[in-house]
């Protein structure tokens, strides 16, 4: 595992109110989860595969998954009321956030907290493969509701 995204996951982990502060001996979690929890369907225009929820958790502290936006994506400006984080795996993702744009390379980490208004794109011929962390879990719910 590369070390930024192990240090993105140990943070998300770590946060107060995250798993650390929660977990105890008696935990109902699983973990290692070795296949994703959930799919999108290949009709989406967004793929998404869950790997991290209250399924395998044993809470909804957090929820991990990996993205991908197609080639070409423009997606419309939203406002967040939870935490955000994007670990660009492969492509170039567009994050504007509060009206100011950038694009993030593979490797790149691009951030959103609550308040901000957000919109991503995609940039180039190939999609952008994001692993994104949603702070508590239970913020993405509307997001992969139609799973």
């Amino acid at each position: 595992m590369k070390p930024v995204l192990t240090l993105l996951i140990t943070c998300a982990l770590l946060l107060p109110g995250g798993v650390a502060a929660q977990q105890d001996a008696s935990a109902d979690y699983d973990a290692i989860s070795r296949v994703p929890l959930r799919s999108s369907a290949a009709s989406m225009p967004i793929q998404f595969k869950i790997l991290v929820d209250a399924a395998n958790l044993g809470g909804d502290e957090t929820r991990i998954a990996q993205l991908t936006f197609p080639a070409g994506y423009s997606g419309q400006a939203h406002l967040h009321d939870a935490i955000e984080i994007f670990y660009v795996l492969s492509g170039r993702f567009g994050h504007e956030v509060n009206g100011v744009p950038a694009f993030l390379e593979p490797g790149q980490v691009g951030i959103v907290r609550p308040g901000d208004t957000v919109a991503h794109s995609v940039r180039g011929s190939e999609p952008a493969v994001v692993l994104t962390i949603w702070l508590p879990g239970g913020a993405a719910a509307p997001f992969h509701a139609a799973d």
